[in-house]
């Protein structure tokens, strides 16, 4: 039930980006195109799409901290280092990471 908690936030997330950022994700990271054929559906610059990306993934984090961060600093009290670390690992595996 989280998971499918946590997906329905990434889901809304994705939905809240500007509509440039919005798409500049989906192509990348949920169709898993390439940074050429991104930039040659969307006609835009390589390095438009890179830095749509970056700003898309920041948002999202930004806005998935004000979702589920108060939720985590309650139900797990051993925040701190190990928590750091373990919140890393799931945003990179959800392909959030840099």
């Amino acid at each position: 039930m989280a998971q499918r908690q946590i997906i329905d936030l990434v889901e809304q997330a994705t939905d809240n980006l500007p509509e440039a950022f919005r798409l500049v994700f989906v192509a990348r990271v949920i169709e898993g195109m390439s940074i050429e054929e991104t930039s040659e559906l969307l006609d835009i610059k390589p390095e438009t799409v890179k830095t749509g990306l970056h700003h898309a993934r920041q948002l999202i984090r930004d806005q998935l901290e004000k979702e589920i961060g108060p939720v985590l600093t309650e139900a797990l009290p051993f925040a701190g280092r190990r928590c750091e670390g373990l919140t890393e690992t799931v945003i990179k595996g959800l392909g959030f990471s840099d």
